[in-house]
């Protein structure tokens, strides 16, 4: 019996019939994967619920004392009086433009410190051989149970005897190193740093930082843009030990707030005014690099 030839295939069963059946499986999949409607309203509740906390400081700062002390929840919509306390703000005795700057100069030398020595050492842990690899790297992550509130002594009279108290190096150098970016960069490069691009780079006569140079660190940039914003994040927010390192002389943003709200009376709307000039600089960092970070963490989901 002679086989069917190809004509006589395509006219029975017609020419990409065989792919129809799958592409309407791709669809009818496609169409049971499309959120619902209720998915959107559980989204938008969960935006409202984050954006309230700013949009109530908006509100505040916005406001009067008066109005706040007769009602603490004032109306929905923003007075007229934020460029009012805008002035008090930058016209009190505090001078919020150097303590910005310090914030600028500690957060961004922090986040680029953790960000290298995170990345090298999850590189070591994770692709290198080394005796006591796994034993130290429990030890790091160890660390992270420790309160940072029962090292604040030993850790002060350190940089006292260093004579670093007062400057701004007494926040960036305890910042440096973080045992939760060494253990999130040694997960993220075991899974997405194969060892064969290793030993092709070591065959072609590369070095081993010249490997983590070329190879390891364009692999790990979501993971590093996602490190160092959150840095970023931690440190401008920090108040804690640069209160305590710092004091009134030579503060960051954070604690110079803080001297907004000292004395008897609290002006609420002035604290909440510094309380958003603090915020606006995170949310211009957010504007700007939210879609490269998100696209980068989709490519490496991808590739990955």
């Amino acid at each position: 019996m002679t086989r069917p030839s190809t004509p006589y295939i395509q006219q029975t069963s017609g020419r990409g019939a065989a792919r129809a059946p799958r592409k309407r499986r791709g669809r009818e999949y496609g169409a049971a994967r499309r959120p619902g409607w209720a998915t959107y309203v559980i989204l938008g509740v969960v935006a409202l619920i984050s954006i309230a906390p700013l949009y109530y400081t908006l509100l505040l700062a916005s406001s009067t004392s008066a109005e706040v002390a007769q009602n603490p929840i004032p109306s929905p919509i923003p007075g007229g009086y934020l460029g009012d306390n805008l002035g008090r703000v930058f016209d009190s005795d505090i001078d919020l433009l150097r303590a910005t700057w310090n914030s600028v100069i500690v957060s961004t030398t922090t986040a680029l410190a953790v960000v290298f020595l995170s990345t090298l050492a999850g590189f070591a842990f994770a692709k290198l051989r080394f005796k006591g690899r796994a034993g130290l790297l429990a030890f790091v992550v160890a660390t992270m149970a420790v309160p940072t509130q029962l090292g604040v002594v030993p850790l002060f009279i350190v940089m006292r005897e260093l004579g670093l108290t007062g400057s701004l190096w007494a926040v960036i150098i305890p910042g440096m190193a973080s045992a939760f970016g060494v253990f999130w960069m040694t997960q993220y490069l075991q899974s997405a740093l194969p060892y064969e691009l290793i030993e092709a780079a070591r065959i072609d006569g590369a070095s081993t930082f010249r490997i983590f140079r070329s190879i390891v660190l364009p692999i790990a940039r979501p993971a590093v843009a996602m490190l160092g914003l959150f840095t970023f994040i931690g440190a401008w927010t920090n108040f804690f030990w640069p209160s305590i390192a710092l004091g009134t002389t030579n503060p960051t943003l954070p604690v110079a707030l803080q001297l907004l709200q000292t004395g008897f009376f609290k002006d609420i709307p002035l604290i909440m005014t510094g309380v958003l000039i603090s915020a606006v600089p995170l949310l211009a960092l957010f504007a700007v690099v939210g879609k490269q970070l998100v696209a980068g963490v989709m490519q490496g989901a991808i590739k990955g």
